[in-house]
């Protein structure tokens, strides 16, 4: 690759950062060996990254004879990413460290979805976060907001949210107005990709399809590495292919769209439908853990409904893995089942593995990782 000096030093810090999340601490000597660096250029990158607290030395390698190697590793506790995922009612919010290790999480309600008024509850958690874990101000490197809908990335602009009504609006240079630090912003299936990416289940995959079940449905791509936005920001919305013509009334204002007939809203309305009262969401998850129906015959609709889009995805870019998550991973085998055995059906050649890797904080996680991902992708600026 042609460049300037800035370019490889760029390349280098991407290239040894890599290595020591992928691999875990190792020595100087050895990066140079695994990299094809020379000795040199890796002594001077980690000098550079230690004294921006990136990276730390650890205790030398014990029984080495002579002088011990001493290893170097990322120093994840040094700085701070803050979190918020957005929801119709609520945001889900965590503080993390570089690995998007939760510290404090806490869920913030929102009466009001205005642009101003989501960005003051932003503001307003963000000293309740550092005040629940004991850390300061001084050690947060970023910020990231994962919003439901149509982001440019890139510009930090939320291009439309049919879900807050939000069209063409530069949220990160708001948000980071407010708040005084950097801030990216993304959609948030794309959002749970990133952390999938750098700290999850698709960390040594180069090409992965995130697949995302929950009050909607999303299925972004990783390729060669990267997130794939597409050209206007619109990529991966799965959910808003036509299943059924004609069908139910979606968020978006089309009818039939997959989230519509397959999402986590349409499982809970169909069995009250069923069973002909009203219903919680705890009581379908028991009657899901119990294998009762029509719960169970719900999911394997759903499932296989999923699997049959799924399997389009498949058929057009081969991904090597693809990572499940969104609240309905707790449903379990009830609904990964079908999905699985559908897809397999109509692809064509791959058949690759579905790996469910949720936690409950995984969303706002999602988010926080819009903003640790700077760390490994030094080129990568905010939206600001």
């Amino acid at each position: 690759m042609r460049g300037n000096s800035s370019t490889s030093r760029a390349l280098n810090r991407r290239l040894l950062l890599k290595l020591l999340r992928d691999r875990g601490p190792i020595s100087r000597a050895e990066m140079a060996l695994i990299t094809g660096l020379s000795p040199a250029a890796v002594t001077f990158v980690v000098a550079e990254l230690m004294d921006e607290a990136l990276v730390v030395e650890r205790e030398a390698i014990a029984g080495a004879t002579g002088r011990r190697p001493v290893p170097v590793d990322i120093n994840y506790d040094a700085h701070l990413a803050v979190g918020f995922k957005l929801n119709r009612h609520s945001i889900d919010c965590v503080l993390t460290d570089l690995a998007t290790t939760p510290l404090a999480l806490m869920e913030a309600e929102v009466a009001d979805t205005s642009p101003e008024a989501v960005i003051e509850v932003i503001a307003a958690t963000i000293p309740r976060l550092l005040a629940q874990s004991g850390r300061s101000q001084s050690a947060v490197m970023g910020l990231g907001v994962s919003i439901p809908g149509e982001i440019d990335a890139s510009n930090g602009i939320c291009l439309q949210s049919p879900r807050f009504g939000w069209q063409n609006l530069a949220f990160a240079s708001l948000v980071a107005e407010r708040v005084d630090v950097p801030v990216w912003i993304d959609d948030d299936v794309n959002a749970f990709a990133v952390a999938q990416k750098l700290f999850g289940a698709g960390r040594q995959h180069r090409n992965f399809a995130a697949l995302a079940i929950g009050a909607g449905i999303g299925c972004s791509l990783v390729i060669n590495g990267e997130i794939y936005h597409g050209s206007r920001g619109a990529a991966g919305k799965m959910g808003h292919s036509i299943s059924v013509p004609d069908g139910y009334l979606c968020e978006c204002g089309r009818h039939g769209c997959l989230m519509a007939h397959a999402a986590e809203p349409f499982m809970l309305d169909e069995w009250q439908r069923r069973i002909g009262k009203p219903v919680t969401r705890a009581e379908f998850v028991g009657a899901v853990a119990a294998g009762r129906e029509p719960a169970i015959s719900i999911l394997k609709d759903a499932g296989s409904r999923i699997g049959r889009h799924l399997a389009e995805v498949v058929n057009l870019f081969d991904p090597e893995i693809i990572v499940v998550g969104g609240e309905a991973v707790e449903f379990g085998e009830a609904l990964l089942a079908p999905i699985r055995k559908t897809m397999e059906e109509f692809v064509f050649f791959a058949r690759p593995e579905l790996l469910p890797d949720w936690v409950p904080s995984s969303w706002a996680r999602g988010a926080a990782a819009l903003a640790t991902q700077s760390i490994f992708d030094f080129e990568r600026s905010p939206s600001s």
